[in-house]
């Protein structure tokens, strides 16, 4: 019985890991249609949300079929309930891309709004947490996944820096209105995804400490 949990529960991280690859990639994908304004990127990122809809049901499936033909205790049950979080918040920055996807399609269209706010420090600040906290993960490293943590204020201070300028830009170009919102809004999704690469690395923290560090308790 105890190796066919084992069995079970190294299938589960197979499969959490496989789908943090596919969130990564899709937070890639991301970042290159706001640098590009591109259509097409932004259309094949919202085409393809499916295989992560799926991959996150199958997930939360396996670990609830674990739960209760096992009753899994100690290291094993704080592993499950961490990767179900883990799982909800991958499926979430996915959700994240779409979003900036469906914005880059409106912005898109508009081929005479100059103006752009340079989202490349920002972005790439949030894909670089979603990726050390996914490396955390993998080793089990508590240190790297309270670097994260810290890092969320970095991101923060970029929401306001765009919250300025483009409150600047409206000012000076109200008839871009609705462009420079969804530049905007661009922002609070690159926040969001930075967001869930915390709770995953406070997850890490709770994975291999046993230690509940949400709400700033670090």
């Amino acid at each position: 019985m105890a190796k066919h949990l084992q069995r079970e529960l190294e299938k589960i991280k197979k499969n959490i890991l496989s789908l943090g690859a596919l969130v990564e990639d899709r937070v890639r994908l991301a970042i290159k249609s706001i640098d590009s304004r591109n259509a097409d990127i932004a259309a094949q990122i919202v085409s393809m949300d499916y295989e992560i809809n799926e991959m996150e049901v199958d997930i939360e499936e396996e670990c609830l079929k674990v739960l209760a033909l096992h009753q899994p205790v100690a290291v094993d049950l704080r592993f499950l309930v961490g990767v179900i979080k883990i799982n909800n918040d991958l499926e979430r920055i996915a959700d994240e891309t779409v979003n900036i996807a469906h914005r880059i399609k409106i912005i898109s269209k508009d081929k005479t709004c100059k103006f752009i706010f340079d989202y490349a420090v920002m972005a790439e600040k949030a894909r670089n947490m979603l990726k050390m906290s996914l490396d955390a993960m993998v080793q089990l490293d508590t240190d790297a996944a309270f670097k994260v943590c810290l890092m969320d204020d970095e991101v923060d201070a970029y929401v306001r820096e765009a919250y300025e300028e483009l409150k600047s830009s409206i000012l000076q170009k109200p008839e871009h209105l609705g462009i420079l919102i969804n530049m905007f809004l661009i922002s609070r999704h690159i926040e969001r995804i930075a967001d869930h690469a915390t709770n995953i690395a406070e997850e890490v923290i709770y994975l291999t400490d046993g230690e509940i560090v949400r709400h700033g308790k670090f």
